[in-house]
């Protein structure tokens, strides 16, 4: 009996250890919403147009990634319920790839959910914050996802050209520290031409 019971804790510890190694590394709790600013008075025509992804920040970023994470660009086109059309368009294999959504404007102006939700089965929850912007320059925008029970939130530092100043890189850094980001969650895009000029 007793040779009985340790063989099924040894076995069950086995277990445990084997699914620990394969689950995801532990996330850093996404922020509250409502610790997120939103840029006042959000202009939704100024928004629109062709942004780069200049600066990207998240709980499942790794700054292992710097070297390799290569500029891709969004562009935000109004649709007249004021939602988006948001397409990404990528460097991937030496291939472009096109990433379409939608986002749907929430009760805040500045945020917006993912239309269309229900094609994404993974995809719980989706918000998207406009956290900071002077329409021209710069943007900071935050998202946040619920997928397999987990959440993720990242934030994008988009520019308008492929490079922003010094000062408007340190302020993302420090929007991005505020939500309880590290330096290892912190990484710039190398600027590229391919697909995303085009």
């Amino acid at each position: 009996m007793t040779l009985g019971i340790l063989w099924l804790a040894l076995t069950l510890l086995g277990a445990l250890q084997t699914q620990a190694q394969g689950s995801a590394p532990n996330l850093i709790p996404a922020p509250s919403l409502l610790r997120v600013p939103l840029q006042p008075n959000f202009n939704f025509d100024q928004f629109q147009g062709k942004w780069y992804v200049v600066g990207l920040a998240g709980n499942a970023v790794q700054k292992e990634e710097q070297g390799r994470f290569k500029m891709y660009s969004t562009i935000y086109e109004l649709k007249k319920d004021h939602s988006y059309n948001v397409t990404s368009t990528l460097l991937r294999d030496q291939h472009c790839d096109h990433w379409i959504r939608t986002f749907v404007p929430s009760s805040s102006s500045g945020q917006f959910s993912l239309g269309n939700i229900h094609s994404y089965p993974q995809v719980q929850h989706y918000t998207v914050k406009v956290a900071a912007t002077n329409y021209n320059q710069f943007a900071i925008v935050f998202f946040k996802k619920t997928s397999g029970n987990k959440e993720y939130f990242k934030t994008t530092l988009y520019g308008r050209t492929k490079e922003l100043p010094r000062e408007l890189k340190e302020r993302f850094v420090r929007f991005a520290k505020s939500l309880g980001l590290t330096d290892d969650h912190i990484i710039f895009s190398e600027p590229i031409d391919q697909c995303i000029d085009e």
